[in-house]
This record gives C-alpha cells, structure tokens and sequence, in this order.
C-alpha cells in the first residue's frame, strides 16, 4: 500500500498550491484521509482532514484558506491552499486512517495508520 503525495514547491507569500495524495494498493474511499504538516523545530500537526462521508476538519491556521477534498473513482485526496504565508512553510504528508469510517474524522495522529512520504511546500515573503 502506498500513498504517494505531489505537488508541492516554492511560491511566493500570497500564492497558492495543490497537494494531491494518490493512494495505490487498496481503496480508502470508506475511509478518513488528512493532510498533516511538520515545520523544521515543530511537531507534526493536522492541517485538514475529511471523512468517507466528505465532512471536514481544519485546523484554525487552515481555516478560510485551504480546501480538502477527495475523488473516490480516483482513489485519491487533495489539499487546495490559496493565501499562502512564510508559516505554511513545511513538509507537507498525507495520511489514510483506516478505522476511520463513514463521517468518522480523526484528529489523533496515531490513528493515521498509512503514510505518505511527504511533500515539502516553501512560501516566501
């Protein structure tokens, strides 16, 4: 099983990026999906996250800006951010929670059992 994470890159304060999150070797469209982050220095912390039942769960810094989103057909999840700032700077993983069940979202990282490998995302000023 894999989730592969893309889309990542350098933009300027202001700019916006679309992280897509293909997953392979088995569906996760009953399942929850989140986009986490982790800053050089910081722990890693949930962005955004969306049930199989497409609720959806922003963090406060996310909230407004970032849009989650998910394509059952295509097996896959995505994180629009728009209004970037320098702190949105930071690798960026998506993850698969597979416990998590119909409008079930899940805010405790050890429960995001599938893991990408990461995207780094770097906004100047």
């Amino acid at each position: 099983v894999q989730l592969q994470a893309s889309g990542g890159g350098l933009v300027q304060a202001g700019g916006s990026l679309r992280l897509s999150c293909a997953a392979s070797g088995r569906t996760f469209s009953r399942n929850g999906m989140g986009w986490y982050r982790q800053a050089p220095g910081k722990e890693r912390e949930l962005v955004a996250a969306i049930s199989s039942g497409t609720n959806t769960y922003y963090a406060d810094s996310a909230k407004g800006r970032f849009t989650i989103s998910r394509d059952n057909a295509k097996n896959t999840v995505s994180l629009q951010m728009n209004s970037l700032k320098p702190e949105d700077t930071a690798v960026y993983y998506c993850a698969a929670c597979s416990s998590c069940f119909l409008y079930k979202i899940s805010r405790v990282q050890y429960e995001y059992d599938y893991w990408g490998q990461g995207t780094q995302v770097t906004v100047s000023s």
